[in-house]
């Protein structure tokens, strides 16, 4: 069967199974995903048809789905699902919150730590609602000075806070793996809401937690 036919019968196939795990011989998951992923093979010089491969289509549209999920999500909607009322008036850091993403100029995963603080203003979240809110925006095509703003601007409308800090350090495989190929370098980038930008103290005390640990 010539590689235009086998296209052809995937792009005809009309059964759609949105199964993150199943991988059987027989599974067709997005009929367009996988005949787009095998035309790419093709123009690699690959062929798509050999044992490696040969159901490396289905895996990339599973893997694309997963890892860009972040469009089919709502901070909003996981903030109110764990909003707490609370007189605290003291801040909150969590820290060393590991993410993955891609970047949108070549599709390439960038990944690293985020560091988010707080000063709640009557209400708490749930702590790992913080994490997921970074996974919201990180399973996207992202930039990462974006990808900061946008955690810090979901978590200050939607917590109410008097503030709310970001830092997020990372690596970008599209700088360690082509162009410059700096395997070591790491990129840092902050976004100030609030109290933690009209206040250095506030600011100050923010960067010692996430630098040190200590409470």
């Amino acid at each position: 069967m010539s590689e235009k036919e086998q296209f052809s019968r995937v792009l005809a196939h009309s059964h759609y199974a949105p199964n993150l795990d199943a991988d059987s011989d027989e599974e067709v998951y997005d009929p367009k995903k996988e005949a787009l992923v095998r035309s790419m093979l093709v123009a690699l010089g690959e062929n798509p048809t050999r044992d490696g491969l040969r159901r490396t289509p289905l895996r990339v549209a599973k893997a694309m789905d997963f890892l860009t999920s972040g469009y089919q999500l709502s901070a909003e909607d996981v903030i109110k699902k764990a909003l707490f009322d609370e007189d605290c008036k003291e801040m909150v850091v969590v820290r060393d919150i590991e993410f993955y993403s891609l970047c949108e100029h070549h599709m390439l995963p960038f990944f690293g730590h985020a560091h988010v603080g707080y000063l709640p203003n009557g209400k708490v979240v749930g702590l790992s609602k913080i994490a997921r809110v970074v996974d919201v925006f990180a399973r996207r095509l992202q930039v990462q000075e974006r990808l900061t703003n946008q955690v810090a601007d979901a978590l200050m409308t939607h917590l109410g806070a008097h503030g709310v800090a970001v830092v997020i350090e990372a690596s970008h495989t599209c700088m360690m793996m082509r162009g410059v190929q700096k395997q070591r370098s790491t990129t840092v980038s902050s976004a100030m809401r609030g109290a933690f930008q009209d206040d250095p103290r506030t600011r100050a005390e923010f960067m010692s937690f996430i630098r040190s640990g200590a409470g």
